[in-house]
């Protein structure tokens, strides 16, 4: 699976709305002074190479980094012009906190926020086993031969990867 798209002029941005979602969870653009709360929360619970994309986020202006918080806790993130411009990612919840609505509101967020940017499409890489959620919440469509994509230039794909 490689990577999708995204009309972000086409999403009903309707569905962040404070009614669709619970009164204890808060969504909200990260801040640099929980920067290292952040990329703590990302190392943690997901890779290494998710705290550079991520670490890059908090280098844009605004920061475009969003961040699920419970009972003062981190328990997601999205990121987006982390790994490139116009891409969507890395983006992830805490396991015991999935299902709940959580990412879908973190993704939608960070549409939003690129539609307000003057965006007119995202992309989302890599996809592999969300490709459904990614479908479902905002109508991402495959690009066609997109794997690996700008992934080929990563250390650890330089020489491996064949090309299609």
């Amino acid at each position: 699976m490689g990577d999708m798209l995204v009309k972000l002029y086409d999403l009903d941005f309707s569905k962040i709305s404070k009614e669709t979602f619970s009164d204890e969870i808060s969504i909200v653009r990260a801040l640099s002074p929980d920067k290292h709360k952040v990329l703590s929360f990302v190392k943690e619970k997901f890779s290494e190479n998710w705290v550079s994309e991520c670490e890059k986020s908090f280098m844009n202006n605004p920061i475009s980094c969003f961040i699920a918080v419970k009972e003062k806790k981190i328990i997601g993130f999205g990121c987006y012009d982390a790994t490139a411009k116009g891409f969507f990612g890395p983006t992830g919840i805490e396991e015991k906190n999935r299902n709940q609505g959580i990412g879908a509101k973190i993704l939608l967020s960070c549409m939003k926020d690129m539609w307000d940017h003057e965006y007119g499409y995202a992309i989302i890489g890599w996809t592999f086993k969300a490709r459904k959620f990614y479908e479902k919440i905002v109508g991402a469509i495959e690009i066609e031969n997109s794997f690996p994509g700008i992934y080929k230039r990563m250390i650890d794909f330089c020489g491996d990867v064949e090309k299609k």
